[in-house]
């Protein structure tokens, strides 16, 4: 790998690799730029490539410089407060929530994911971010059932929207849009 400054474009990682076929080009959400070209083209080749594509990439840094202006940060310490709190409210909540609806599940992982709130493996184990918590506790709830409809149906289909919905007082898409609302923060870098 080499880094090249461009001009305009700022400085490119430039990786040269047998196992692509064509110039490929990714703007990364920090706005860096990185080009990957095959092993029978060159380095200005793959510049000119860039260059050409200026103004979409110009357009990519100020989608994603918009889209974080937009999402909320947290500190590394307010993550570890939030931690210790999800580790005594999900494992009770879930437990509590499953007896009550006649759920189980295999196993329980509270995880620090930033781009889902809960997920359920096939094997029905479900996992809960702890950005959970910074959620009101009737969407903490909303989450928790939605993992738990998804140990009696691992899709999206009319039967799991028709148990979550009972499971809810016929409130599923209003809490649904309630919850595209929030977003999982950014940690902060300090």
């Amino acid at each position: 790998m080499s880094v090249v400054e461009h001009p305009e474009l700022g400085l490119i990682e430039c990786v040269r690799s047998m196992r692509t076929r064509s110039i490929r080009l990714v703007v990364r959400r920090n706005g860096t730029l990185r080009i990957t070209y095959p092993l029978f083209s060159s380095l200005s080749k793959a510049i000119a490539f860039a260059e050409s594509k200026t103004q979409w990439i110009n357009a990519t840094r100020e989608k994603f410089e918009q889209q974080g202006k937009s999402y909320p940060t947290i500190t590394r310490h307010e993550v570890e407060q939030l931690r210790r709190a999800a580790r005594e409210y999900i494992p009770l909540t879930v437990k509590s929530l499953a007896k009550r609806h006649g759920f189980s599940y295999r196993s329980l992982r509270i995880s620090s994911a930033h781009t889902r709130w809960g997920s359920c493996s096939g094997n029905n184990s479900i996992s809960i971010s702890l950005f959970v918590m910074l959620l009101p506790e009737h969407l903490r709830e909303f989450i928790i059932l939605h993992e738990l409809c998804h140990t009696h149906h691992h899709n999206h289909a009319a039967a799991f929207h028709q148990l979550l919905n009972s499971l809810v007082g016929g409130r599923e898409n209003e809490l649904n849009r309630e919850l595209k609302r929030h977003r999982i923060p950014r940690i902060e870098e300090i």
